[in-house]
């Protein structure tokens, strides 16, 4: 574009007028929307503070109570042991379905068909009841002598079978997440880290999963929460987690709604820490990417803003 035509572009100047600025259209049905939503927020929030019937001083009396600080300090165990064994297990279940093997690709599969298909609930209870399979257990050279023999009751107990359940079902979906993280990356880009002379695990761990973890956090960090979640339902077999907790003392005082309102106000408290920390991991692994500059939905909703290591950086050098 000459000098001339970029003259010619412009806006013809007004006489009088030495600043413009732009005004958007009027959206009333936007307001309208915007009002309606606001005023039934309001009328939600009105009725539950003020129903008697949440009984809020009982939800302050067993908010902090020992039982359930233990059941929420359980919970998070659970989250995080099911999740470090299921990322693992995941990891390798997802290398296997991407092998050239077809032995470890078809088991791999059977693996994530079986674990996907099937309900987390049935898993829990099926595994509780392993020892009406299997009531011994034994380790020792196939075919040959046995080292350590016992009974699955004694070893299975029920903390066993909330983290083998949660973990196996854990890493069927991550199965799935990390291999779909491992094939969005070019495969030219393996091919010249060999060429560059790179072992093929080096050119896995410092070329491929580092770009690799800009897809797989993101879905992680929800199988996380979901995690959190789904360990409510290990209270079929009696671990006291957090809701199983709640639900003793309930069942001594007939206060049901306060004590589940106390677990739900745990619930998104941990929840709502686990998503800044997603937040956070997501822009470490987005360094470099147009989509780092995003706010992310926690950071709309509060205004809170983290100062990035780059822009720091910048500042620093450019006061130098």
């Amino acid at each position: 574009m000459t000098h001339l035509d970029a003259r010619a572009a412009q806006p013809p100047a007004l006489d009088g007028v030495t600043d413009y600025r732009i005004i958007g259209r009027p959206r009333p049905l936007m307001w309208v929307a915007t009002a309606v939503v606001i005023a039934l927020a309001a009328m939600v929030l009105h009725s539950i503070v003020t129903n008697p019937r949440f009984e809020w001083d009982v939800v302050a009396t067993y908010f902090f109570s020992t039982s359930v600080l233990n059941g929420l300090w359980k919970t998070i165990e659970l989250t995080v042991v099911s999740m470090v064994i299921g990322i693992v297990i995941g990891l390798v279940i997802a290398l296997m379905r991407i092998s050239s093997s077809r032995v470890l690709n078809a088991v791999a599969g059977v693996y994530v068909w079986f674990f996907r298909g099937t309900p987390l609930l049935v898993q829990l209870v099926l595994l509780y009841n392993i020892s009406a399979l299997y009531p011994s257990i034994s380790i020792g050279i196939p075919f040959g002598p046995t080292f350590f023999e016992g009974s699955v009751n004694q070893i299975v107990t029920p903390y066993v079978v909330a983290v083998a359940a949660l973990a196996l079902n854990e890493a069927a979906y991550m199965a799935e997440i990390i291999r779909g993280g491992l094939l969005s990356v070019d495969h030219g880009q393996l091919e010249a880290s060999r060429a560059l002379g790179m072992s093929g695990s080096r050119a896995m761990r410092r070329i491929v999963l580092p770009q690799a973890m800009r897809f797989i956090i993101p879905p992680t960090g929800n199988e996380v929460l979901s995690l959190l979640k789904s360990t409510s339902l290990v209270s079929v077999i009696a671990l006291p987690e957090l809701l199983y907790s709640v639900q003793v003392v309930y069942s001594r005082t007939f206060e049901t709604i306060p004590l589940l309102m106390v677990a739900t106000i745990w619930y998104l408290i941990v929840t709502s820490i686990l998503m800044v920390g997603q937040q956070l991991l997501e822009r470490f692994y987005a360094r470099g990417s147009s989509r780092a500059s995003g706010a992310g939905s926690l950071q709309r909703l509060t205004g809170i803003r983290f100062r990035r290591r780059a822009t720091s950086a910048t500042q620093t050098g450019e006061q130098r």
